[in-house]
């Protein structure tokens, strides 16, 4: 299924003038075209010293040839058609050599621990930044459309094929590794490890078999503004043959816990994303799909089944939300913090899963499964628990890390699972574990004042 709605998207990319990192074939790239603030952290080293980390996790990954080979072909296009078969052509094969890889399909692929998913982003980001630095032989027509088609294709975006007739099916999405600058370049995202583990894989439930599709999105405002999420669900949920029966929205969360959210929020706090930009206020409509005006939305999702789930972490069903003090002045004042429900007319400062890119897939995806009348099918929001980085501040990777993830990836396709089981959520939630506020302060990427 194509996802031709998403918009395009890289256009509202801010772009900054660094050095660029494309080397491959010289006088085919442009050292002095501007790159984008995640593009220039390919040449970002640890403190200690040592290779860039992310061209480094992309080669201990065996993902380095692929790179290189998609920049020979860039250099040898000789016509804006050709050009625009290789972009697609690679951001396919990015996708689909890494869901194979995390699978276990790939075990001639480096030495890298297969759940990793940073050399996916890394390498998407090598050969993003190869298309932005490309110098063509002829009048490129659109750059843009470009980087569009091959962005798309490297987040699964593209790969969205439910089979006809499966009894059940689910579509899931997680995330881009963020918070990147200063050590933090290491970091994993352990829900997007988790979505190349769930891409194409058939559960097994006690309703039957389940087939579950992923995506990975970008930690960007902007993308988000040009409807990205609306694009990738939308399309699923428009095709009524092979729509999904269970949508859930992955990422990284609180530490030593999975949260299921029970409410989305139309707020954004001004985190700053993978591009160092900040943006706050409400979550604005994406242009073309019908969307109602809500301030909050209750997940549907089966959480008593998922509660039911046993794993290396705790789950929890989070029913925290904030509302600012005085809904006629969204953004004054302190957030009030509460477990019960919003009333009508309160204005949402966090749902439960905060204020970030994280609370807006939700809402999102959800705003979009109401506005097309799927009320009661089954959709919102997991969060996994914390995952770290390596202990040693010079290391890329070692086994309580890999340890960690691969336990939240296998407790994440329990609880995907347990969804796609197909039961409804219970009229009567379960008691809170711990306060509102305190639920809001211990998730990365939420800004509450006061």
């Amino acid at each position: 299924m194509r996802l031709s709605a998403l918009l395009p998207l890289l256009t509202a990319v801010p772009l900054v003038a660094f050095p660029a990192t494309a080397t491959a074939a010289p006088g085919c790239f442009d050292p002095a075209a501007a790159l984008t603030v995640e593009e220039h952290r390919l040449t970002a080293a640890l403190p200690a010293g040592g290779p860039a980390v992310g061209p480094e996790l992309v080669r201990l990954a065996g993902f380095d040839p692929l790179v290189a080979e998609v920049k020979h072909d860039l250099c040898g296009a000789r016509t804006p058609r050709r050009a625009a078969r290789v972009v697609r052509q690679a951001g396919e094969r990015l996708w689909r050599t890494a869901v194979d890889r995390a699978q276990g399909r790939r075990p001639d692929l480096g030495t890298l621990d297969r759940f990793d998913d940073r050399p996916l982003y890394w390498a998407r980001l090598q050969l993003s930044s190869a298309i932005r630095q490309w110098r063509p032989p002829f009048a490129l027509p659109d750059r843009a459309a470009l980087l569009k088609a091959f962005d798309r294709g490297s987040r699964g975006l593209d790969d969205v094929r439910f089979p006809p007739g499966h009894p059940r099916r689910v579509m899931v999405s997680g995330f881009d590794p963020f918070q990147l600058d200063g050590s933090g370049v290491r970091i994993s995202n352990p829900a997007g490890a988790s979505a190349l583990q769930l891409d194409g894989r058939v559960l097994d439930t006690p309703s039957g078999p389940a087939v579950v599709q992923a995506v990975n999105f970008p930690v960007v405002w902007g993308y988000f503004d040009e409807g990205i999420v609306e694009a990738a669900y939308g399309e699923a949920l428009r095709d009524r043959g092979r729509r999904p029966d269970v949508i859930m929205t992955i990422s990284q969360g609180r530490p030593g816990r999975f949260d299921i959210e029970r409410w989305a929020g139309a707020w954004r706090g001004g985190f700053p994303d993978n591009n160092n930009a900040s943006v706050t206020g409400g979550v604005p409509p994406a242009a073309g799909w019908p969307q109602p005006d809500v301030q909050f939305i209750e997940t549907t999702l089966p959480y008593t089944r998922m509660l039911s789930v046993t794993g290396a972490y705790p789950v929890n069903f989070n029913q925290a939300f904030c509302v600012w003090p005085d809904s006629a002045q969204p953004g004054v004042g302190t957030p009030v913090c509460r477990s019960d429900a919003p009333a009508p007319g309160e204005i949402a400062a966090s749902g439960g899963g905060g204020n970030y890119l994280s609370n807006e897939s939700m809402y999102r995806s959800n705003r979009l499964r109401l506005g097309l009348g799927l009320n009661s099918l089954p959709g919102g929001h997991l969060h996994t628990p914390v995952l770290g980085q390596p202990t040693a501040p010079e290391a890329l990777t070692d086994t309580d890390f890999e340890t960690r993830r691969q336990a939240i990836a296998a407790e994440v396709v329990s609880l995907v699972t347990a969804a796609a089981a197909g039961d409804r959520a219970p009229a009567a939630p379960p008691r809170a574990a711990d306060s509102p506020r305190a639920a809001m302060d211990s998730l990365p990427g939420t800004i509450l004042p006061g």
